[in-house]
């Protein structure tokens, strides 16, 4: 299955991030991590006022969403968030 955003939304995916000790342990990710998300799927874009508005993020594209942004959704065992693109916060370069 693959989720297809409408509209202004977009399908975000935490990055995984696994913590190392110097040892080679890894650690559970327990600690809170900034909301730093990746572009997984893009919409077509919002119609206001009868004129189609442009995405400004792409799949692919690193971002920061404020931490309660969104919808959380599973699917195939995988966690993802779908935001408009209003709520996300910065793209990161």
């Amino acid at each position: 299955m693959t989720i297809k955003p409408l509209f202004d939304k977009v399908v975000l995916k935490k990055p995984e991030k696994k913590e190392t000790t110097k040892s080679g342990l890894i650690l559970a990710a327990a600690q809170e991590t900034p909301d730093f998300m990746e572009v997984i799927a893009v919409g077509d874009g919002a119609v206001v006022d009868g004129e189609k508005q442009p995405m400004l993020v792409k799949v692919g594209d690193k971002v920061l969403v404020a931490k309660f942004a969104g919808t959380h959704v599973e699917m195939d065992k995988k966690e993802y968030t779908i935001v408009s693109q209003q709520e996300i916060l910065a793209i990161v370069e």
